[in-house]
């Protein structure tokens, strides 16, 4: 007399369990990804209303996950505009994007009056 083996019996409560942690797992990467959409757009909606700084500002790890990698800039002084990729910044991931931006910002101030090259790349 032989008796069923153990795959046999629970083999396919066993899958059942091991796909459902997976399915959980990428559902909440797709819904981190949309919330860090969404607060990088808020923020950048914030910005363009009020004309100025808008606290609290996303990370720069919140926006290259959710899909938006370049930073807008423009000297208030001159008008001048320049557009950075976030990921060839030189920073923790971890740090606001409002909270470094006036630093890129001194690099544009008087750049058309001056007849130097500026002082940082893109």
């Amino acid at each position: 007399m032989s008796t069923k083996s153990r795959e046999v019996l629970f083999g396919s409560r066993v899958l059942l369990r091991e796909m459902k942690p997976e399915a959980a797992r990428e559902k909440a990467v797709e819904a981190l990804q949309e919330a860090d959409r969404t607060e990088c757009l808020a923020w950048s909606l914030r910005m363009e209303g009020f004309g100025g700084p808008a606290q609290p500002s996303p990370t720069i790890a919140q926006c290259l996950n959710g899909g938006l990698g370049w930073l807008e800039i423009k000297c208030h002084r001159c008008g001048t505009q320049a557009s950075i990729p976030l990921d060839a910044i030189r920073r923790p991931r971890d740090t606001l994007c409002g909270s470094w931006r006036h630093h890129l910002g001194a690099g544009l101030v008087g750049r058309r009056a001056t007849s130097r090259a500026p002082t940082w790349s893109s």
